[in-house]
């Protein structure tokens, strides 16, 4: 008999996605499937249309990840062109995208992450919200943290004329180079922000490395992955969001491969399967071997946690020492834990706001040349950069005229996707056997399983008043459905 449960509130993602668990004869979870069943389809709209369009098109991909197209765009653009960007312009670029970091990251911890640790991942449904986490931590904290974010929407403003879809980023560089008064304004967010997010990582010291059994939740065996992890690095290997090349390493924390933007279909295809429109990247020279771990698998991460994992270390000093704190508490390098993934979100948060104090008290950053004008004949450029979720990479073709022939786009979320569905399917495995109800809670620690990897699916938007549909549904050893668990 066909069940349908109601669940409320929401999971606390972006886009639409649907779970579908397999049992067997035993009631034992046999197979999971995370499905996503929107066609985003932005690769063909772009066709045709001229390369300088597209930082303002690709954008609106996503309400999530806006900047990151935004930046990407603008980038491959200038490969395009083969135009060499003013110093000026760059750094102006590197601020607004660490700035929409923080932002992103910041919201990810506080409002749709933070919730299963702050509040707790047994507690009540309706207390598992970013209500919940201002109950527990108190509205003190809760306003700093949406001071925080606050702080960081302005600095997108000030630079990219708004928050949502911002304008700064064009073939060449920038539109405007930054006032003194701009540089000042920014520093003081910047300063202030800082310190938030000193305290939120002793926040989640205090409430979640400090508690056994949350730290014996995040290093179980449930939640952990041995892969491949990659992440952008500069020419000392730290970490960057900006610029470098993408460094992949083996689930022993060994150099994989190391390379250029323009080289990333000799390293990178992508498998298709035929119950979901995402697609699912691997690495190249390993293949796709199925959904499976370890160093003969060509699935890979590309996560804050990866990104930790394939670099050796961060570039600014605060993120530095977290950084070092982070392997030595949870066991050296590489880290599989992919609950981990919260904490190494927050290491990139503190990052990213030094970086905006590093790069904005850097007078350079004021030279009023911040746009060069393009004079080659267009014809090919992949550009990649660090959006929060993940590597993105755009690549586009285009005639003599600048008119795009072909383009191709590898998400954040789209890199993560092999493992998300293993993670899935690992949790949901270790939570549901014949004769256990699947209760709220192991429907929220099953969730909490790609919920770290903060996906952004088929690069949706959110919809209104937030509610994310999830469908989970479960079925017998005949195939025939026994529950159907819903938000939508």
């Amino acid at each position: 008999m066909n069940q349908k449960i109601s669940i409320d509130p929401i999971t606390r993602l972006e886009g639409h996605g649907r779970i579908d668990l397999f049992l067997n004869e035993e009631g034992s979870l046999e197979n999971a499937y995370m499905i996503i069943p929107e066609l985003r389809g932005f690769e063909k709209f772009c066709e045709g249309r001229p390369v300088e369009e597209m930082p303002q098109i690709t954008q609106r991909i996503c309400g999530v990840c806006p900047t990151a197209h935004h930046i990407a765009a603008a980038k491959a653009g200038d490969a395009v062109y083969k135009v060499e960007v003013p110093l000026a312009g760059r750094m102006i670029r590197e601020v607004l995208n660490d700035a929409f970091f923080v932002g992103d990251h910041g919201t990810h911890f506080f409002v749709l992450g933070g919730p299963d640790f702050i509040v707790g991942p047994g507690a009540p449904k309706a207390q598992r919200n970013v209500l919940g986490v201002v109950q527990k931590v108190g509205r003190e904290v809760g306003g700093r943290a949406i001071q925080l974010l606050q702080d960081n929407h302005e600095i997108c403003s000030i630079i990219g004329g708004r928050f949502i879809h911002p304008v700064a980023a064009i073939v060449g560089g920038v539109t405007k180079p930054m006032t003194v008064e701009d540089q000042q304004k920014i520093l003081n967010l910047a300063r202030r922000s800082l310190e938030t997010a000193k305290f939120t990582l002793d926040l989640f010291d205090s409430l979640v490395l400090k508690n056994k059994e949350y730290v014996d939740l995040i290093l179980s065996d449930m939640y952990a992955h041995q892969t491949y992890y990659m992440g952008l690095v500069d020419e000392n290997n730290k970490v960057n969001f900006y610029d470098g090349k993408v460094r992949v390493v083996t689930p022993s924390g060994k150099e994989f491969v190391k390379y250029s933007p323009e080289e990333y279909l000799d390293n990178i295809a992508e498998h298709i399967e035929p119950w979901t429109y995402l697609k699912f990247p691997y690495l190249k020279k390993v293949g796709w071997k199925g959904f499976i771990d370890g160093e003969g698998s060509g699935v890979y991460r590309a996560s804050p946690l990866a990104r930790l994992n394939a670099s050796d270390g961060m570039a600014t000093p605060l993120a530095q020492a977290e950084y070092e704190k982070f392997y030595a508490t949870l066991g050296g390098k590489p880290v599989h834990a992919t609950l981990a993934t919260h904490w190494a979100r927050l290491i990139e948060l503190l990052f990213a706001v030094e970086q905006i104090i590093q790069l904005t008290t850097d007078d350079r950053i004021l030279d009023p040349n911040v746009h060069a004008i393009p004079t080659e004949i267009p014809s090919e450029g992949v550009a990649i950069i660090e959006a929060p979720r993940g590597t993105l990479t755009h690549h586009y073709q285009t005639d003599e005229r600048g008119l795009l022939k072909k383009v191709n786009l590898i998400v954040g979320t789209t890199n993560n996707y092999a493992a998300i569905d293993m993670s899935i399917h690992k949790a949901a495995q270790g939570l549901i056997h014949k004769g256990r109800a699947v209760s709220d809670e192991i429907m929220n620690k099953i969730e909490m399983a790609f919920r770290a990897y903060d996906p952004c699916f088929g690069c949706a938007t959110h919809a209104l008043p937030g509610d994310s549909p999830m469908i989970v549904r479960i079925y017998d050893h005949d195939r025939q459905m026994v529950q159907e668990l819903r938000r939508d």
